[in-house]
């Protein structure tokens, strides 16, 4: 007697399923019933970035350096610090006098914290400029080390790496990040800022003999989605850890000398502690057009999204920046509900960091 034997279903690892129908697969995940929430492939819900982990001083030729790992995509920064002469700069003009609105005309305390602020704003314009004039930020990021399967090491920089490196820069400059005063040097050792008092009491202003030019290298050494978010949290750690030599210029021997000494050495002050939240909008086309706001994209995630962009939040809520690519379906209330999302990121990233709040409160 012959036996016919009973079909078993076929049944699939989700590797391979997620290899052979990745859009499904991430749709079967977010709209499965077996939660309240929806549950991305990875755990996390749609709103859910994943933990960072920072550590600073690893580069000890450095002037500063960090390196941060979200998920499985890893970054290294190293700041190197080198001097710019004010006799290598074509056309040097001296920045603006701060004094404008220096003069309050009542004595009511609530005009007097509405000049400080207009005063503290205007300087991190004023800063950001002249940053901008002299190229003082010279980012470089370098994704040929490795880090995926279409980043082999030893190829020329890709066009992904330019546009990476560009981005940064932008970023530097917009957000208004460092404080000018950190990275001049002045004609006398004593000086601590663009005034000092003389001898005889008077006040006289300090001249500018040349700057710290920051040389910045972003290394990629693993890759899984989040490029530029993860680059800027390891830039921000990086920065956060900078420590100049105290330099002065020498009228004797016309040179720029430092302070062997590392007690005199100044570590660099930031204005404020923005971070970059990435996200991407996945719409099942097979759910009646439902689509799902995703942050914080993982490169699995990243090959199926096809809109997405970055939110750049600062301290108290100040939006720097936001990036918006495809056809932007987001909504107006759906990048608030994103900004709120940033704000709390950027509270874990100061904790891990180690830093409270008070540090980078956007004052000046």
């Amino acid at each position: 007697m012959t036996v016919t034997p009973i079909p078993t279903p076929l049944t699939l690892p989700p590797l391979t399923f997620a290899k052979l129908a990745p859009t499904q697969f991430l749709a079967a995940h977010l709209s499965s019933s077996s939660s309240t929430t929806s549950t991305r492939p990875s755990g996390r819900s749609p709103s859910q970035p994943r933990s960072p982990r920072c550590h600073t001083g690893s580069l000890t030729h450095a002037h500063g350096s960090s390196v941060v790992r979200c998920g499985d995509t890893g970054v290294v920064c190293g700041i190197r610090g080198e001097i710019l002469r004010r006799e290598d700069v074509v056309d040097y003009q001296a920045p603006e006098s701060d004094e404008e609105g220096s003069q309050g005309g009542d004595d009511d305390g609530m005009e007097d914290e509405l000049v400080d602020e207009h005063r503290r704003k205007r300087r991190r314009k004023l800063d950001a400029f002249e940053m901008a004039h002299l190229n003082l930020l010279v980012p470089n990021l370098e994704l040929a080390t490795g880090c995926s399967p279409a980043h082999l090491p030893g190829g020329p920089p890709s066009a992904f790496a330019q546009t990476l490196t560009q981005r940064v820069l932008t970023l530097l400059h917009t957000s208004q990040l460092l404080r000018m005063e950190d990275l001049r040097i002045y004609s006398d050792p004593t000086s601590t800022g663009e005034e000092d008092e003389s001898l005889d009491g008077k006040t006289r202003k300090r001249e500018v003999k040349g700057w710290w030019v920051l040389y910045i290298e972003i290394l990629f050494i693993s890759l899984s989605g989040s490029a530029f978010p993860t680059a800027w949290l390891a830039l921000l750690a990086a920065l956060h850890s900078t420590t100049l030599p105290h330099t002065y210029h020498s009228p004797e021997q016309d040179k720029i000398l430092s302070f062997p000494s590392p007690v005199a050495a100044r570590r660099l002050r930031l204005y404020d502690m923005p971070v970059a939240l990435g996200f991407g909008v996945f719409r099942d086309e097979g759910k009646g057009g439902r689509r799902w706001v995703l942050v914080d994209l993982d490169g699995f995630e990243e090959g199926i999204c096809g809109e997405g962009g970055t939110v750049v939040v600062g301290a108290g809520g100040r939006v720097v920046r936001v990036e918006v690519a495809g056809e932007g379906g987001v909504g107006v209330e759906g990048l608030r509900e994103l900004v709120r999302v940033a704000e709390r990121w950027r509270e874990e990233w100061l904790r891990v960091l180690g830093e409270g709040e008070r540090g980078y409160d956007g004052g000046g």
